[in-house]
């Protein structure tokens, strides 16, 4: 009978854990990025680093967010390294080839625009657009996980809806 060790434990819970949070990491890949393509690589190599880094992981407590931030700065690191500053490389949403899972046309229409409109905000404020409104973070968790104050959190967000709101009300300006 063998007794496992706490890193073996979380080795297994990353590595059992990762199929789950996939999907949910890829979609944040993407808001990170801007591209499907370079979403791919982020996810590829957070995977990896995370089952490279998982005698670090703390059994119990949340491997999504464990991963998200992980993402992040690996994220950060390879901006760094392309010497890419804020809000660059962006592609518009049609470029990025998200599935459809067969919705009405107005629906298409609508999650299109809406994607567009939040590709177009800075990176940090997508950022906190994804974590909150997209995957459901509470502002405490996704401070955490973009390692910032709450504070800072609801500000990009205030400021996102600001300015969605404003480009939203002059296109209906447009159309009337």
């Amino acid at each position: 009978m063998s007794i496992r060790t706490s890193s073996q434990n979380s080795v297994s819970v990353v590595r059992d854990g990762i199929p789950a949070v996939y999907p949910r990491l890829w979609r944040y890949a993407v808001a990170l990025t801007g591209r499907r393509d370079w979403a791919d690589d982020l996810v590829q190599t957070t995977c990896l680093r995370a089952l490279d880094k998982a005698d670090q992981f703390e059994p119990g407590t949340h491997l999504d967010r464990w991963m998200f931030r992980m993402a992040q700065r690996v994220w950060l690191n390879e901006l760094r390294s392309r010497k890419v500053r804020t809000g660059g490389g962006l592609v518009p949403v049609e470029e990025i080839d998200l599935p459809d899972k067969t919705p009405g046309a107005e629906t298409n229409i609508l999650a299109r625009d809406v994607l567009n409109r939040v590709n177009g905000l800075p990176e940090a404020q997508r950022q906190a657009v994804v974590l909150v409104y997209v995957e459901g973070y509470a502002y405490k968790e996704a401070a955490e996980i973009m390692e910032i104050p709450i504070g800072t959190v609801m500000s990009r967000l205030a400021a996102a809806r600001k300015r969605l709101n404003a480009e939203m009300a002059e296109d209906k300006a447009k159309v009337q």
